[in-house]
Order: structure tokens, then C-alpha cells, then sequence
């Protein structure tokens, strides 16, 4: 694609990375086929390739954003489809985050977005705020009819039940069991230690079992996938020095072999670190970090299952969108699946997202759901007895809309290497 960028437009390392990947664009709509958004709405400015004209349009103009170019931008789920189906290798990821920070900085939204950005910036990256939003939106369920439909697609998110703390989520080592093999850091997360404690807890058990100290760093928090998504950098950057900066004071005390992430929306983002402070003081933290960082399927496909007690049944594996497209993960987690006994099934659209997308389906309700019924009946298809997937945001999605039992990937796998069944299983496995 030819650009028009100025000289002095190039000076700014965002516009000048942004040339990079709009010149790498050839035009071939390859992108469509896979894009979710275009095949619900059926608008070329929904698919990739529409959304990088917009793109292009604004920076080298230097224009303020227009209603019609962030409706297009913000539709886009970031479910990054595009990005394994080009065959010219468009790093759509930077160039659309680029984009949407452009618009935050540029771009004054009507008063409900702001408030709604704000504040869910403001709780879901701090477990406890969100611990008490959800309490919130249980006392709001009778009257959410009379909310505007933003809110009542928070009311809506909100489970039916949520687990106390758990103790093991907070700063402290578990050591290896029998001889050490690594010695891991494992991301906690934000949202997922109020919603789903054990899946932490399972990780957890599986390294230990499987030789590994596992360390919780003191200092780690939210890894800032959701506000820079919203664009927001200044607070996505604070959130992710902070895990850095914990994170190294452990590399650099008793070391670190990698550090262990059980969501892949978070891993995409931690690996992505390195680009994010290549122009920061922090840089070659951030690459350490980046360089470090592992899913949970990656670092037990290295390790090898131990004394695994084979589990018979039928598993729907829902293949997350930042694991399979952010970071190319495709095989480890139904090899390992499959290793623990359990015969694996995909839907015919293994390839397309579920709907969640972080806050999407909070930002965007009705697209949100309309992908989320068409993944569930395409898993449900397959005729499982369970459905698993890595990432805590698909899991609450599809399990919404589903009687079967969801679970985490790492919890099947912890079950079949002597822990304990999990509980959202109930007394029929």
C-alpha cells in the first residue's frame, strides 16, 4: 500500500512503525474470510483490510477522528484472524492499538462511552473493586430493564456466584515437588481472581507436581491488555512496569525460568511488552519479560505429563483467539489434552472468536452475542461431555449460553495428573 507520510510525520515512532505495516498491505482481502465482524455485518469498512483505509486516512492527515471511523475501529474485536490468514505478514495488532490510542488522545466520545471506559478502567484490572461491582450488579438484576444498554450488558456479565480469595493468589513461593526442575513466576491476573479461583489453583498443583517452584511476585498486578486496548497507554504502561519491575526483582534475585501465564488475553499482551517500551528506559526489561513469558500448555509441553491417570471422555476444545492467532499457540494445548486421555473435538469454526474480546462484550452487546450463540452451537455440535479453553474471558462467554460444563484447559490437566476433579464438573464425571 503506498502511504504519503511526511518527514516530520516518521519523527514519531508510532507513525513511522504504522508506515511500516500500512506499506506491507497489498490489498488482498484475504483478511475477510476470517474477520468475524465482516461476516456478521457485511461491511467492508468491518473487515481488516476497510479498517486500515480508515486508518491510513486519519494518521496522514493528522485528522481528528470521526464518528464514522470510530464506530469501524471500535467494532474491530482484536481477535487478530487477520493476522494468520495474511500472507503478507500485516502486523494488524500494532497498527489498530496505534490506532486506537490515536482516538483516545483525538477524539471526545459522547458522555455515556467516557463514563462506561472509565469505569470499567477503573475496576476490572483491581479484583477487589470487582469483587464489589459484582455485588453491585446482583442488587441491579431486578431493575436492569430500566438501565441504559451498556449498563444492563454489565448487569448481564456478572455470574450467578463468585468464590471467596483465595490465600494462594498472594505473594509467596510454593516449592517443587520431589526434585526441582524450573523455577516459574505465574501471572495471577485481575479479573480472573475474582471470577474463577481455580484455575490459579490448578496451575499451580500442575507445576509443582511437575517439578517447579512457583513463585507469586510481589508487586505483579493487572497486566494492562484492557486499557490499552481502550487506547488508554499512560495507564496500560503503569500497570505493565509494575509487573516488570516485580518480575525482574525476581529474575535478578533467585531467578527466573520463565513466566507462566494461564490467560491467554494477558499472554499476548506480556510477549508484546518488549515492542510496547522499545522507546522507554524500560526497554530491555520489558524484552527480558517478553522473552520470558510462556503459556501454561507451552511450559507443560516442555515439562511432559507425569503419572497421568487417562480420563475417557468427549472434550470441546474452544481454541481462545489470542492463543491461537496472538500467540501462534495451536497444537500444545489438544496435544496435551489428548495425552491425559481425553478425546478432543473442534468446532467447524475453531478459527473465529467467541464474542468476549476483553471488554467487547460489555462495549458491544449485540455483535458480541451474536458470536457467542454461533460458537456455542458449533461446540455444542461436536457432542461433548465438556468444554475447555485457556482464557477466562472465553470461559465466562461461552459458558452463559451453555448447560455443558466449561473449564480451563490447565484444571483437565491437573484432574488427570492427580488433582483433584474440578468442581464445575459436579457428581456426573
Amino acid at each position: 500500500m503506498q502511504t504519503n507520510f511526511t518527514d516530520e510525520q516518521l519523527k514519531d515512532p508510532g507513525i513511522k512503525r504504522a508506515n511500516e505495516i500500512l506499506r506491507s498491505c497489498v490489498h488482498c482481502g484475504f483478511c475477510t474470510a476470517t474477520c468475524p465482524t465482516y461476516q456478521i455485518l457485511g461491511d467492508e469498512l468491518d473487515s481488516p483490510r476497510g479498517r486500515i483505509y480508515l486508518i491510513k486516512d486519519m494518521l496522514e492527515n493528522n485528522r481528528i477522528p470521526d464518528e464514522k471511523t470510530v464506530l469501524h475501529i471500535d467494532r474491530c474485536l482484536s481477535c487478530l484472524a487477520c493476522m494468520t490468514t495474511c500472507p503478507s505478514g500485516v502486523h494488524y495488532m500494532h497498527l489498530v492499538d496505534h490506532a486506537r490510542e490515536y482516538i483516545n488522545n483525538n477524539y471526545k466520545r459522547p458522555l455515556a462511552d467516557r463514563a462506561m471506559r472509565f469505569v470499567l478502567s477503573k475496576i476490572l484490572p483491581y479484583p477487589n473493586r470487582f469483587r464489589l461491582s459484582i455485588y453491585g450488579a446482583w442488587m441491579a438484576k431486578p431493575f436492569k430493564f430500566a438501565l441504559p444498554k451498556m449498563l444492563r450488558a454489565m448487569v448481564d456479565f456478572a455470574p450467578d456466584k463468585m468464590p471467596p480469595p483465595s490465600p494462594m493468589d498472594k505473594p509467596q513461593v510454593f516449592p517443587a515437588q520431589g526434585t526441582r526442575r524450573k523455577r516459574v513466576a505465574l501471572m495471577t491476573g485481575c479479573a480472573q481472581r475474582a471470577l474463577d479461583t481455580d484455575i490459579n489453583e490448578a496451575t499451580i498443583r500442575l507445576l509443582t507436581r511437575h517439578g517447579c517452584d512457583v513463585v507469586i511476585a510481589r508487586g505483579m498486578g493487572c497486566c494492562g491488555a484492557l486499557t490499552h486496548h481502550m487506547g488508554k497507554t499512560n495507564e496500560s504502561h503503569k500497570s505493565a512496569a509494575r509487573n516488570i519491575s516485580a518480575w525482574m526483582a525476581e529474575f535478578n534475585g533467585e531467578g527466573l525460568d520463565a513466566i507462566v501465564i494461564n490467560t491467554s488475553g494477558c499472554g499476548t499482551t506480556v510477549k508484546d511488552y518488549g515492542y510496547m517500551f522499545r522507546n522507554d528506559p524500560l526497554a530491555k526489561d520489558a524484552a527480558t519479560v517478553s522473552g520470558l513469558a510462556r503459556d501454561i500448555t507451552e511450559v507443560m509441553s516442555d515439562l511432559g505429563l507425569e503419572n497421568v491417570e487417562k480420563r475417557a471422555l468427549r472434550v470441546a476444545y474452544h481454541s481462545a483467539c489470542s492463543l491461537q492467532h496472538g500467540q501462534q499457540i495451536k497444537l500444545e494445548p489438544k496435544r496435551l489434552l489428548a495425552q491425559a486421555g481425553f478425546t478432543v473435538l473442534e468446532p467447524e469454526d475453531a478459527h473465529l472468536c467467541c464474542g468476549s474480546a476483553g471488554t467487547y462484550n460489555l462495549m458491544q452487546p449485540e455483535i458480541s452475542g451474536e458470536l457467542k450463540d454461533r460458537k456455542v452451537a458449533t461446540l455444542e455440535a461436536t457432542d461433548p461431555q465438556i468444554i475447555a479453553a485457556g482464557n477466562i474471558g472465553c470461559m465466562m462467554q461461552i459458558s452463559s449460553g451453555t448447560e455443558i460444563p466449561m473449564v480451563h484447559t490447565v484444571e483437565l490437566l491437573d484432574w488427570a495428573t492427580g488433582g483433584p476433579k474440578p468442581a464445575k464438573l459436579g457428581e456426573n464425571f
